[in-house]
């Protein structure tokens, strides 16, 4: 009998392990002829962006076989920030991103596993898992779940899940019946799959494709689509290609290929979300590198060359019908590394020269750099003494008119007390609305303020008001909003200091953030701030507030 073989379980020593696989039918080519490669599979009947991912993992399964590996799958959690928004749930998606990691950290290193594919879809899902891939640096694909395909049309476009808030706004205003609100509940989300928008989820798979980590042109897949069952065929095919040739994340996520990634987001301007998840992933990865730096630097010489929902009418399906990710990298031409090596075990110029594209380019869509929609990138860092260490907002996705905005702050403590404001009618235009004690630690979670962006649009402010928090936003949000704000207010940052009537003023051409008050009186008003009273509930948020960073290193557990 020989021991040989190929993997981490050859051996006589591993006899006791191998005893364990055999009892579930694994025989002696699936354990000492094969490598043992991993699939982590968020898979779940929760999350819409999940539904469908058993499906994919038996054709990544067929795939591995086929190339010449043994499957072995587990799961790992998942949460929809839809379901979680707007209540104390939604403090539990950030942290989530933690435990995602560090799950596939454990059953990768438990059970000694020589590749992974992970597969997943959603907001802090895919993150969790290229934070886990850097870490463990074991060969590794991320296989996304692919958005959902539009619904009916509302307010000028394809509806989504978003468009049910706007409309909450409009029947608080007025001007729709709840007859309307009912049959869009119905009718705005027709499959499974992410959120047909740009938001963090699709920005986060189209950043796995643009870092080399997913397969080229698989991020913007449909859900439904039997090509979103082929390509997860063949990243079954790849990871067996990349243990054979031992190409390892950190060998793809160089400090060249996050600038592509930081690029790809820009020109798309891709949720404000990717800054928190990048910056997370380099820490992941050990690598030297400022992301927000990189970020604000990068967005003066970066075009903004595609326009999607939330910046324009197109959604996500549209998106890939323009040519998605490859389009966009191959229209940004010399601005990106193209020698960078990939999953695919090829470099980036390579899988773009070898990429077909199977329908119609669209200018309205995705635009060449010499007809750019915008000269600058569509994130923007800003820095002031309301922000002394930064705040992130994203340009593309709002009108020009917003690019200065100056008025009178009215303040919340969380996020609860804004909605409930903006719902009575009580934000005027001009006003600069403030949600502040939702960062980080201070939420704990860092909540994402979308339903307050979407009532001020539902409504009728959305183009003569402000919204700044030290919580997040949605990627789906448009208007003049600020979020990540740092420091915190519940680690004493400026935007503690502020009080009702305090004037705001937000330059996006400038970079900036202020409140128009001297450095002395910010300093005397901090000296007396009280801080409001939060229940944390006992368990895992206690432990994400007193261990997670500021938003500016990632609100990753240090």
């Amino acid at each position: 009998m020989s021991y040989g073989g190929k993997g981490n379980w050859q051996g006589m020593d591993n006899s006791f392990a191998r005893s364990l696989f055999k009892s579930m039918g694994y025989s002696d080519d699936d354990l000492l002829n094969r490598p043992i490669i991993g699939i982590a599979n968020s898979w779940n009947t929760i999350v819409p962006g999940h539904f469908n991912l058993n499906q994919i993992s038996e054709f990544v399964k067929k795939g591995i076989y086929r190339g010449g590996g043994t499957a072995v799958e587990f799961g790992v959690i998942g949460a929809c920030d839809g379901i979680a928004n707007g209540h104390e749930g939604m403090k539990y998606i950030l942290p989530s991103r933690e435990i995602i990691c560090n799950s596939i950290e454990i059953g990768a290193r438990a059970h000694k596993l020589d590749a992974l594919v992970m597969i997943g879809s959603c907001d802090k899902i895919i993150p969790g898992m290229l934070m886990a891939a850097a870490r463990l640096n074991i060969p590794s694909i991320i296989v996304n779940g692919g958005p959902m395909i539009g619904g009916v049309v509302f307010d000028g476009r394809k509806s989504d899940a978003t468009s049910v808030d706007e409309a909450l706004g409009m029947v608080k205003a007025g001007s729709l019946s709840e007859e309307s609100l009912k049959l869009l509940e119905d009718t705005s989300c027709p499959s499974c799959g992410s959120c047909a928008f740009l938001g963090t989820a699709n920005t986060m798979g189209c950043l796995s494709e643009a870092l080399g980590m997913s397969l080229t042109g698989s991020a913007l897949i449909p859900a439904t689509y039997a090509e979103r069952l082929r390509v997860s065929f063949e990243a079954g095919l790849k990871i067996y290609e990349l243990v054979e040739k031992d190409i390892k994340p950190r060998d793809i996520l160089t400090k060249e290929a996050i600038l592509n990634g930081i690029k790809t987001v820009m020109a798309i301007s891709g949720s404000t979300n990717a800054i928190l998840h990048l910056s997370a992933i380099v820490y992941e990865a050990e690598l030297d590198i400022d992301v927000l730096k990189e970020f604000k630097e990068l967005n003066k010489i970066t075009p903004q060359i595609a326009k999607v929902n939330p910046a324009a009418k197109w959604d996500m399906e549209d998106f890939y019908r323009a040519g998605g990710i490859p389009r966009v990298m191959d229209n940004l031409g010399d601005l990106l590394g193209r020698s960078v090596i990939t999953c695919t075990g090829k470099t980036l110029g390579e899988n773009l020269a070898e990429y077909k594209y199977l329908h119609p380019a669209n200018d309205d869509i995705i635009k060449t750099v010499d007809e750019s929609f915008e000269e600058t990138g569509g994130i923007a860092v800003l820095y002031g003494n309301l922000a002394p260490n930064s705040a992130v907002t994203k340009p593309g996705a709002f009108d020009k008119s917003l690019y200065h905005f100056r008025g009178k702050a009215k303040v919340f403590n969380s996020e609860e007390e804004a909605n409930e404001a903006i719902l009575a009618g009580r934000i005027e235009h001009g006003d600069v609305v403030v949600i502040r004690y939702e960062g980080p630690k201070g939420g704990p979670g860092m909540r994402e303020m979308y339903k307050a962006m979407k009532f001020l649009y539902g409504m009728g402010l959305n183009k003569t008001t402000a919204l700044i928090t030290d919580g997040r936003f949605s990627g789906t949000n448009n208007g003049c909003f600020v979020g990540h704000i740092s420091p915190e207010a519940a680690e004493g940052g400026p935007i503690a200091a502020i009080q009702d009537g305090d004037i705001i003023d937000i330059n996006i051409e400038k970079g900036t953030i202020n409140v128009m008050l001297s450095d002395e009186e910010i300093k005397n008003r901090l000296e007396n701030v009280v801080k409001p009273t939060k229940e944390v509930p006992r368990g895992y948020l206690q432990v994400y507030s007193k261990l997670a960073s500021s938003a500016d290193k990632g609100a990753v557990i240090l």
